[in-house]
């Protein structure tokens, strides 16, 4: 076989059809109407489906949460309804996003929904034949969240498929006022049935039952859809495994994600108080039953669905970080006012601010996410993202808990609130949507794949792509700072290694070098390199000295042939 040009795909000239590279003009901006994605038949229909489904929920997280208060009086196994709810997503939410990324997401998701409604068809079964204990309420609640774990990147992941990327800012907010128009009624009726039947088990069997059917409209939805994927890859799929590493990898090389990460865990560890130990304040401090509750956790779900109204307006006044800032010093004051009020009209009023102040911190997380990853690692990204988010609310859920049993449940809402507060002046420094976004459309390359003499398997590697530069020696320094920033860019398209190395005897003459773990690795870099990618690389490419591009060896890895 002839070889062709050795020129590196990377190196190719941007096409004048791709979107403008970032610097050139910011993203087009959202519209001030927060409701204008539901005009997007598809997006309606997945909002509708959503809320039904999150009002069972809703109801389910409070009738089986006051189950537990009926089953035992322990707060340390109350609080673990709310690890139970949030460790699946710890466990498996990086997991959940690489066979979200992999596998079609429409038959995942028909598959997840069935699996919760399973679940939940379970517990309503044992708990109106009032067999079922805690344990076995823990153990079923914990089954149905792993369902919700491994569906919900797959579930976020779609909606950039479903509207315009200028109306994504409002897409997710109204995705999230689905969920927290839900909460707003949800736990109230939940409650009330509950309180309706002599036995808790009873009247949350019957909630559980609701919840079962709730997931039907959601299927229904999901088996009518004739998805059109945004990004689709011609080459094999990824292994899970394989998926998962470059997920990490990817990630490692993010720091603008990795800002978000952070500020999610430190703000979900401290919030993690009140979802877990309100239902212990609404018994012990306010005297109230399961409609109480009910109440008490419906209002934080009107604050959510009040912000999801304004946040669109929110967003046009005050920055991100501003926005992250505020809702950090609201939680602060709800959990002090939880700590000492004994009184339900001022719990009331500061948990509807609280619910304000998640919405907007949820929301503004999620959209810098979704803003910051690329399809093809998207799904992924999302779900590292619920992974530390509700993996700071069990493991803050376990603290605020184990502390409000061997200590007191104001001792343990002070600490939360200190906990916040400490961690307040970190959190100011990790920027969110702050600058232009990167363009991350995926680049499309006018040269083809490079042709060897000795064509490799695509298991073949690793691979070792070494690209030579010539630097007039008055740019040296230009190049540097540039190739440098190319540098994360290899590392997060599926690099192991990459260096950059200086001639001894020829100073003009600079070589990079980055290795693949096998040829497909390779090629799958070309297709996941992005619009800013190339930006970067044209920068690098426009200090390199002549006509011709700079010259391209490609080398894989040499082992013992055969026979």
């Amino acid at each position: 076989m002839s070889e062709a040009p050795a020129v590196e795909p990377h190196l190719a000239e941007p096409s004048s059809s791709q979107p403008s590279a970032p610097g050139a003009s910011p993203p087009p901006a959202p519209s001030p109407n927060g409701f204008a994605p539901l005009k997007y038949p598809l997006f309606r229909d997945r909002w509708v489906a959503s809320t039904v489904s999150g009002l069972g929920t809703w109801m389910q997280d409070t009738a089986g949460t006051w189950l537990m208060t009926a089953l035992t009086g322990s707060p340390l196994l109350i609080a673990l309804m709310q690890t139970a709810a949030s460790a699946p997503v710890l466990i498996f939410g990086l997991f959940a996003g690489a066979t979200a990324d992999i596998f079609e997401r429409r038959r995942l998701l028909i598959f997840w929904q069935t699996w919760q409604m399973i679940a939940v068809a379970l517990l309503a079964i044992l708990a109106l034949f009032g067999v079922i204990g805690p344990v076995t309420l823990l153990l079923l609640t914990f089954l149905m969240n792993i369902g919700s774990a491994m569906n919900n990147p797959a579930w976020q992941a779609i909606v950039p498929e479903l509207v315009p990327r200028s109306e994504l800012p409002n897409a997710v907010a109204l995705a999230a006022a689905s969920n927290n128009l839900a909460r707003a009624a949800g736990p109230a009726l939940g409650g009330l049935l509950v309180a309706a039947f002599v036995k808790a088990s009873t009247g949350a069997g019957w909630t559980f039952a609701l919840n079962a059917g709730s997931f039907a409209a959601v299927i229904w939805v999901l088996y009518v859809w004739k998805r059109q994927p945004l990004f689709k890859s011609a080459l094999p799929a990824e292994r899970i495994m394989g998926s998962v590493e470059t997920g990490l990898r990817y990630l490692r090389y993010a720091p603008v994600l990795q800002a978000v990460f952070l500020r999610a865990f430190l703000f979900t560890f401290s919030v993690a108080a009140v979802w877990s130990l309100l239902a212990v304040v609404a018994q012990r401090h306010l005297g109230q039953g399961a409609l109480g509750y009910g109440i008490l956790n419906g209002s934080m779900g009107l604050g959510a669905v009040i912000a999801a109204v304004l946040l669109a307006k929110v967003r046009a006044r005050f920055s991100a970080d501003r926005i992250l800032a505020a809702a950090n010093v609201q939680y602060i004051a709800t959990l002090l006012v939880l700590a000492f009020a004994r009184h339900t009209w001022p719990i009331i009023l500061f948990l509807i601010a609280g619910g304000f102040a998640w919405t907007c911190t949820m929301s503004t997380l999620n959209v810098s996410v979704q803003l910051n990853a690329p399809g093809w690692v998207q799904a992924r990204a999302l779900g590292m993202y619920q992974m530390v988010f509700q993996g700071g609310l069990a493991l803050g859920s376990i603290l605020w808990g184990y502390i409000a049993e061997h200590g007191s449940l104001k001792v343990a809402l002070c600490c939360s609130a200190g906990m916040m507060a400490a961690a307040l002046p970190l959190t100011l420094r990790l920027h969110v949507l702050r600058g232009t976004l990167p363009d991350l459309s995926p680049y499309q390359f006018k040269r083809p794949v490079p042709h060897l003499e000795l064509e490799p398997q695509p298991e073949d590697g690793p691979v070792r792509i070494l690209i030579d530069y010539i630097v007039p020696i008055e740019r040296y320094n230009d190049f540097v700072q540039a190739i440098h920033r190319l540098r994360d860019a290899r590392l997060r398209s599926g690099a192991i290694r990459w260096g950059v190395f200086r001639d001894g005897n020829d100073p003009e003459r600079l070589e990079e070098s980055f290795v693949m773990e096998s040829w497909l690795e390779y090629l799958r870099s070309r297709e996941r390199f992005t619009t800013a990618d190339s930006e970067i690389l044209q920068q690098v490419r426009s200090i390199h000295k002549g006509v011709d591009l700079p010259r391209v060896t490609h080398q894989v890895y040499a082992k013992e042939v055969e026979g």
